[in-house]
Order: structure tokens, then sequence, then C-alpha cells
């Protein structure tokens, strides 16, 4: 099976192919593009593929949205963005000053139907509707470390501990927060292409995460047309029988590190020359604050260790 940073490498290479699978064609002669990519989009490929694969994908520039950018007509625009209002409203005017031949619009999660609406209604009135070739929800908003590491983060700051536990939160920030993750979680078993078993324990935010991940779960299942669990997923390879189980924890309980300590013998014979070393400190801080008698004593324990 695929690790979670195979799948989504494989995603972004589907979405610079102009969403169709690569194939050995289209890799030996890429049509040229533009990528433009907002911070977090920057922040999701920069792990994942090098300049050099950009360029063998056929990406001939790689710009940010925000930065100052001079118009290329004849070549394709795909951008890679999160359907923020200042993200929609940089796509609108890139498209009133027609900045690229076309444009190919991949969004990190979902877009709404009114952030749409607005990109539509500026191709209509720049009569450039036929320009805007294609528009995605890529369901990948989160950021892949390892083959099975990931984590997840916010537009502006980092999802923290702090964030959820501080005293002053307020009752939108956490809601805005825990749809921040469900939404990142929901990403990840899109991409997977497997829906998973939840578990959690009960009253804190690991269940209102819980809870609002398996009702969009649910939801998404429900419209068999729609829903990203179906068929047509295991035609592309994405699908698997196999439900992984997924268990939400507060960090009250910091459960990551134990469950990330290598387990060799290397690791072990790390932590008791730890422990034989701090017991050494300690006895030796001993000797200098006792008497002369209790020095000789400490001395010759050190010396059996």
């Amino acid at each position: 099976m695929a690790s979670i940073r195979e799948k989504q490498v494989l995603a972004l290479k589907r979405m610079l192919n102009f969403n169709t699978p690569p194939t050995k064609s289209s890799s030996a002669e890429p049509q040229w593009k533009v990528l433009v990519y907002d911070r977090f989009g920057q922040d999701i490929i920069s792990p994942l593929l090098t300049v050099k694969e950009l360029r063998e994908l056929g990406v001939t520039l790689h710009l940010n949205l925000h930065s100052d950018r001079d118009s290329i007509p004849d070549v394709p625009a795909i951008y890679f963005v999160l359907p923020t209002d200042d993200n929609i409203r940089r796509i609108c005017q890139d498209i009133q000053n027609q900045l690229y031949d076309s444009y190919y619009m991949n969004f990190i999660s979902a877009i709404s139907r009114q952030k749409l609406e607005d990109i539509a209604q500026t191709a209509i009135q720049c009569n450039c509707v036929q320009q805007v070739s294609k528009v995605f929800d890529q369901y990948l908003n989160f950021i892949s470390l390892e083959e099975d590491m990931f984590t997840l983060r916010n537009l502006d700051k980092e999802l923290s501990y702090y964030e959820i536990n501080k005293g002053d939160v307020k009752d939108t920030e956490m809601e805005q927060i825990m749809d921040t993750i469900v939404d990142s979680l929901f990403s990840v078993f899109v991409t997977l292409g497997t829906v998973p078993i939840i578990r959690c324990p009960r009253g804190n935010a690991a269940e209102m995460v819980a809870e609002k991940l398996d009702k969009k779960l649910r939801e998404n299942l429900r419209d068999a047309r729609n829903s990203f669990f179906t068929t047509d997923n295991i035609q592309a390879g994405q699908f698997s029988f196999q439900r992984p189980l997924l268990v939400l924890l507060d960090r009250n309980l910091d459960l990551a590190t134990m469950l990330h300590h290598t387990w060799t013998y290397q690791a072990l014979a790390h932590d008791v020359f730890n422990l034989l070393l701090n017991r050494v400190e300690i006895e030796e801080s001993i000797e200098v604050k006792g008497p002369a008698g209790n020095m000789m004593t400490k001395k010759k324990k050190k010396a059996m260790i």
C-alpha cells in the first residue's frame, strides 16, 4: 500500500499535468506552464518536489500569487492555492489583466459556491470564459514530512496545543480551529482513498474533532455520485479496502513521543547511559555539599557505577 507521501506526490503530479494521469509521452514532451501558488501551497509542494522535478513536469516558472508577476500571454497557468478571500480577489485580478493564456485553478481545500460564482462573474465581464479551463478541489490540505507522517497548520499560524487550551480562547476561534483540523484530516483520507475507523476519548477537543470528521465523512458517503470513496477511486488506484485506525488524543498525554521512539538497542543504550550520567551528576553535587566522611562514601559508589 502506498504511503501518504507517495499518494500526495502522485496527486500533485496529476495536478501539474492538467489533472490527467502522467504518461510516458507527457513526461518526454511536457507542455510548458507556469505554477502559481500561495504561501501554504508552497509549503505543501516544497518537501515533495524539487525544482528539477518541477521542470521535468513542464513548470518553467513557479511564482507566489501575491508577488508582482509579469504577463505571459502564451502560456497556461496552474494555480494551487487556498480559497481565501484575498486569493480569490487576486485570481480575479489576474483574469482581468489577462496575465496568461488559460487558467487551471486547483484549490487546496474545497471552494465555496459564492467564491466560485465570483470567479465566473469576473470571467464573464472580461469576456474570457473559455480561458478558465478547469476548476478542481484537490483536498491536499496537509503537509507530508515523511512517508507516513504529516502535519496540519492554519493559514496564519500553527495549530498548537496552546491555541486550543489557552484561557482566553473564544468560541468562534475554537470552532475555526476545529473546522481547520477536520478539513485537513478529511483531505488526508481523500488522498488515501479510504474511510478511517475513528476512536477518541470523551469530553475534550479530540471528541469534537472526531464528531465533526465523522459527520463530514458520512455526508460525503451519502452522496454516491460525488463521493470520494466510490468505485471511481478503485479504478484510479486510490481506494483501499484496508481501513486505517484514526486515534484522536488530547495532548495532555503525549503519546506521539513514545510511538516515534526507535525500538533499537542503540536507543536503549542511549537512554541507559543518560540515566547513568544523570545519577553521577546528582552524586557529584551531593559530594560538594556533604561532610568529609560522606564524600568518601559517594566517591566509592561512583567508582562502582
